[in-house]
């Protein structure tokens, strides 16, 4: 198949690393799996052989038609549903196909897998993330600076892998080279996976009020907070994340953040203990 590049569109054929993929995404028998971006179905094909059911969402209409081609007998059975549409705007295609994927509330479990297109990757990460139904867990290709960031390789953090470990445990799943992909891309790619999604930790955060927030006078609700004092925290990377925050040194004493750290420093644990701390709008 021809590749397009305004969709950033890099095909994974190697079969060996397909699988290490859907391995690593740890799915189970009765996982609903929403595949980003089938593609030629490569990873389609091995996912189908642990999902109870997939459901591929590709933007691509030419892609879409070929999949349901290729994949009609598993289409008829009702194990795979192809969406021609933008992940970005699946709950429209879900309503327009009167589909439902799995709520966690009542229960149900879904995956979120894909080989995405890297532009697009920070919006997918936070629209999963901050979702209400949020997947149990996802496992993604994406470029390996970005998961190396997530990951914090260097030992330290950003706002980047903050905002992902809030939600999750994020683990780096491996390196694949360029050469592995068509057309062969500038970087190297690498697996990474985020699991044990919840919005749990959230709930040990008191929301400060009264706010006015987007224009909406309202309570701020904990996941609000928590970011809110993350992004003051690494406004201004080389100043010490005290200064950045503009707190008492004795909330720093209480917590044993040393004075000095910076907000690449701070594991996210130190990230809630701090949104944990503040018990007045005027401490921000």
């Amino acid at each position: 198949m021809k590749t397009k590049k305004s969709l950033g569109q890099n095909f994974l054929r190697d079969e060996k690393i397909l699988k290490k993929i859907v391995d690593f995404a740890q799915i189970e028998k009765g996982d609903t799996v929403v595949e980003v971006g089938p593609g030629e179905g490569t990873l389609t094909k091995f996912i189908l052989e642990k999902a109870k059911r997939v459901i591929a969402v590709e933007k691509d209409e030419l892609l879409a038609k070929f999949l349901q081609e290729k994949f009609k007998e598993e289409i008829k059975s009702s194990k795979l549903k192809i969406l021609t549409g933008n992940i970005l705007e699946i709950e429209n295609l879900l309503k327009i196909a009167k589909l439902k994927i799995p709520a966690r509330a009542g229960g149900g479990n879904y995956c979120l897998v894909g080989n995405i297109p890297y532009y697009i990757t920070g919006e997918i990460f936070r629209k999963f993330l901050e979702s209400e139904n949020q997947p149990k867990s996802l496992t993604f290709v994406v470029q390996k600076e970005v998961a190396e960031r997530i990951i914090a390789r260097d030992g330290k953090e950003s706002i980047l892998s903050i905002s992902i470990k809030a939600y999750g445990e994020a683990e780096f799943g491996g390196v694949i080279k360029a050469g592995s992909f068509v057309p062969r891309p500038k970087v190297d790619s690498a697996i990474i996976a985020v699991r044990d999604i919840s919005k749990k930790r959230f709930d040990e955060i008191t929301p400060l009020i009264p706010l006015t927030l987007r224009g909406k006078q309202g309570k701020q609700t904990p996941e609000e907070l928590f970011f809110e004092i993350v992004r003051k925290g690494f406004a201004h990377k080389r100043k010490l994340l005290i200064r950045n925050l503009n707190i008492s040194k004795d909330i720093f004493e209480k917590l044993e953040i040393p004075e000095k750290a910076r907000a690449e420093d701070l594991k996210v644990e130190d990230w809630f203990a701090l949104a944990k701390s503040f018990k007045d709008r005027k401490e921000l």
